[in-house]
């Protein structure tokens, strides 16, 4: 099977039904996505499909032939600085840490739709998105900050 996999084109020996998320991180050795659920409740498993957050743990190999596949590896390019992954290091969202790549997936997916979100969309587009250290505050105060420094990049 093909893949674009963070702007490059990947050879998957892997049945067409594998989770997208074991073919990340068993195959291509993508490690930043996280396993937690298995069942797409708790978002730490997101990734952008085309562009739009998908829970990698639900979604196929087979659904994801053909589409781009965005990980937390390839949303701020090499050095790892999109705005948001700036604003989560100056605002001290992470405790753990387990949940925030599904985090950023989610919040880098709004920022693109909605350069200027209010708290609400905020809260709303990263409902699906669970931390168990409930750093939600953190959170939106560094989505708000990203979306001033043109958080879309």
């Amino acid at each position: 099977m093909k893949l674009n996999v963070n702007g490059e084109e990947r050879q998957l020996d892997a049945p067409a039904e594998m989770p997208l998320l074991w073919a990340l991180r068993d195959l291509l050795g993508l490690r930043g996505t996280r396993y937690a659920c298995g069942q797409g409740l708790c978002g730490s498993c997101t990734v952008h499909l085309d562009g739009k957050p998908v829970r990698s743990c639900l979604t196929t190999l087979e659904q994801a032939t053909g589409a781009e596949v965005t990980t937390i590896e390839g949303l701020g390019g090499e050095a790892g600085d999109h705005p948001l992954q700036q604003a989560w290091r100056e605002h001290g969202v992470p405790q753990c840490g387990y949940c925030q790549a599904g985090q950023l997936m989610s919040a880098a997916a709004l920022l693109r739709d909605t350069p200027s979100p209010s708290d609400e969309e905020i809260d709303s587009a990263l409902a699906g998105n669970l931390c168990r250290c409930g750093t939600y505050a953190r959170i939106r105060a560094a989505v708000h900050a990203a979306a001033e420094q043109g958080g879309d990049a």
